[in-house]
């Protein structure tokens, strides 16, 4: 996606090798011109798969979701992380890893508002090893519903997420690639090379 490649060119910033700050278009202050394109871009890639619900988590995931569920006209649900839980019998609960803040979260999704056998896109900010993403999509399966797909804006392909995810058989459609943040420089895969990748 051109426009989102563009916005991590001139704006996002290394930190170290495995981290990109991108909080000034995507997970802090947030361009809405942008996310709607994105939400637009998912849609398109996402289309006759009869999608009925879209699931992020908070709060990065909720801007890219809401566009995504806006485009394609259902409700977009977004999982809370909770430090600690007391009540349990009414939600799902699953506990997911964050490789940026380097910490656990319980992450929880009311079961009222997953059904057996929705069809369910699960849509991210990062995507990097996946936790958040196989946490999601266990929480759909738990309800009985189905993972049509998980949309990443961007995916770090240097870090296992995206393989692990796609040998566990998920669909997974990344906006953007990196393939290296090494010598602070932000280094894309392209399409060549993602043909040599899934060749």
């Amino acid at each position: 996606m051109k426009l989102l490649r563009q916005k991590v060119i001139n704006e996002g910033i290394v930190l170290g090798s495995g981290v990109l700050k991108v909080d000034s278009f995507l997970n802090h202050q947030m361009d809405p011109f942008l996310m709607r394109e994105v939400g637009r871009e998912f849609t398109r890639r996402f289309a006759g798969d009869e999608i009925t619900k879209v699931l992020t988590i908070e709060s990065s995931g909720i801007a890219p979701g809401i566009m995504t569920a806006l485009e394609l006209e259902v409700p977009l649900i977004f999982a809370r992380k909770q430090k600690s839980l007391t009540l349990t019998e009414d939600i799902y609960v699953e506990k997911v890893y964050s490789f940026t803040k380097k910490e656990s979260n319980e992450i929880t999704v009311s079961k009222k508002f997953i059904a057996p056998g929705e069809r369910v896109l699960i849509v991210d900010d990062f995507l990097a090893n996946g936790e958040a993403a196989f946490g999601l999509a266990r929480i759909v399966e738990q309800a009985g519903a189905s993972v049509a797909g998980i949309g990443i804006v961007i995916e770090k392909s240097f870090q296992p997420g995206g393989r692990l995810l796609q040998k566990a058989g998920y669909r997974v459609e990344s906006l953007v690639r990196i393939a290296s943040l090494e010598d602070g420089v932000v280094s894309f895969v392209d399409d060549e090379e993602e043909e040599v990748l899934l060749g």
